[in-house]
């Protein structure tokens, strides 16, 4: 994917880690990136025949711009190579961020900022900007500067084969391993997590069960490990709990990459339940992809 990445910031120390992240992915790709602050209200909330509102209006450009310049003295530090532009835009984080996210390669925010409430995980913006934004989104969070493979979260869904393809990229960016992770259990051949324990759910024939679920695993992996040679890849099958056992791979991941909505989601979601888990609780920065529209 071409275009910039972009990073959206408002201060806050989540939004400067995600700031040090975005600079780096830039440099990987070659890209330029891209600083974007969104202030005030959206232009389409203004009334009609009023003039375009900017921070300049409430004697706060100073303040705005500081932000602006932290966060680009942060980039140039974690990555002196590349180009960085710089930008304010009057409206809502995410109809500013969803908006850029059209012409990016990638956007990147921070798992929370300074309108969260105290004790949530995850900011609305983010969990908002994954089911909608027009590029992959990567969510900066968990332990700093994580290490380890990248760790792909594969369902074998026709929606995932976007992310697949997007963490080989990372891992051959990286120079990382892939660890591409199938999680299933007995409940059913989709990612269901209903009531009860599907560790122990009777079934006709889990071998069988297990043996398709490897074959899916093999068949959604083999083109992508033939495209990418130079990628170590470890092809883990792991009969459990998908969102517990994915939270527990991030612990030793540098990045884990998961499709915006699987085998298991309804028609109509836009992000499905084991995404939303991950962006809550992972142990390291999580790339959600959403499949073709």
């Amino acid at each position: 994917m071409s275009g910039p990445v972009i990073v959206g910031v408002d201060g806050s120390d989540s939004s400067l880690g995600a700031v040090d992240a975005a600079a780096r992915e830039a440099s990987l790709r070659g890209a330029p990136l891209r600083i974007v602050h969104a202030f005030g209200r959206a232009p389409g909330h203004l009334p009609g025949g009023a003039p375009p509102w900017s921070p300049a209006d409430h004697g706060l450009e100073p303040m705005v711009h500081g932000v602006l310049a932290r966060a680009e003295e942060r980039a140039r530090a974690a990555a002196p190579d590349i180009e960085i532009t710089r930008s304010v835009v009057a409206g809502g984080p995410l109809e500013v961020l969803e908006a850029e996210s059209r012409e990016a390669a990638l956007a990147v925010v921070g798992s929370r900022g300074l309108s969260g409430f105290a004790g949530l995980l995850l900011g609305s913006t983010a969990v908002q900007l994954a089911a909608h934004g027009r590029c992959p989104l990567m969510v900066v969070r968990g332990r700093p500067d994580p290490d380890g493979p990248v760790v792909l979260a594969t369902d074998g869904s026709e929606a995932g084969k976007a992310a697949v393809e997007f963490a080989f990229v990372e891992a051959a960016l990286r120079g990382a391993p892939l660890v591409a992770l199938h999680v299933w259990n007995t409940w059913s051949e989709s990612a269901y997590e209903g009531p009860g324990d599907p560790l122990t759910a009777v079934v006709a024939d889990a071998e069988r069960l297990r043996q398709a679920e490897q074959q899916l695993l093999d068949e959604t992996v083999a083109p992508l490990q033939e495209a990418f040679p130079q990628v170590a890849v470890e092809r883990r099958l792991l009969r459990s709990r998908i969102r517990p056992a994915l939270t527990e791979a991030s612990r030793s991941a540098r990045l884990v990459v998961t499709g915006a909505r699987g085998r298991g989601g309804f028609s109509g979601l836009l992000l499905g339940s084991v995404s939303q888990a991950l962006l809550h609780h992972a142990h390291c920065p999580v790339t959600v992809v959403r499949g073709g529209e």
